[in-house]
Parts: C-alpha cells; structure tokens; sequence
C-alpha cells in the first residue's frame, strides 16, 4: 500500500501549454521504470496548469523519484515551459482504492 505521496503543480507559460502537455506525455517510459514508483499520474487541470500525483511505499522510493530522470528532465525544461517554479508538495496517503 502507498504512503508516501508527491502533488506537483505546474503553471504553463503563455502558448507552451501543448508542449508541457507533450513533455508529461513522454515521461510515462521513465516512471514505468521507476521499480519503487507505485502510480504516476500526469494530469491537466485547465488551459495552463499540470499536475503530477505520483505514489510510493516509502520515503527512499519518494527520494529516488525526485533525484530520477523524470525530476531532471522537468527541472531542465522548466525555463523554456514553465511560468513558475514547479509547487512540489510532499504529503501523506491516508486511503487509497487501487
């Protein structure tokens, strides 16, 4: 069972909003592979913002996924696509039904 969660807001900037659509479409591989990774998800929430809910068993896989490729590959991008720094939120799951 999940305890351990990651929210990550993202705020498109103005007219990129596709390709930060395209970019979290891609990712999926990459979490696919995350062994300690145990659901991703990359949502739209309206015209310019992203989120990403992602949930793990326990703290060191939570850490792995934020040191991981998916986090550089987002980090490194975030200049060109985003209009702020991603809001990265670490919380607790209190229920799930997977």
């Amino acid at each position: 069972m999940p305890k351990v969660a990651l929210l990550v807001e993202l705020l498109a900037k103005p007219g990129k909003a596709s390709e930060v659509a395209e970019f979290l479409a891609s990712a999926r591989p990459l979490a696919i592979q995350e062994q300690q990774t145990l659901t991703w998800y990359a949502v739209q929430l309206d015209a310019e913002r992203f989120a990403i809910f992602d949930t793990f068993e326990a703290e060191a896989g939570r850490q792995a996924h934020l040191d991981g490729p998916i986090a550089a590959a987002l980090m490194g991008k975030a200049d060109e696509l985003l209009a702020e720094p991603p809001k990265i939120q670490q919380a607790t799951v209190l229920a799930d039904k997977a």
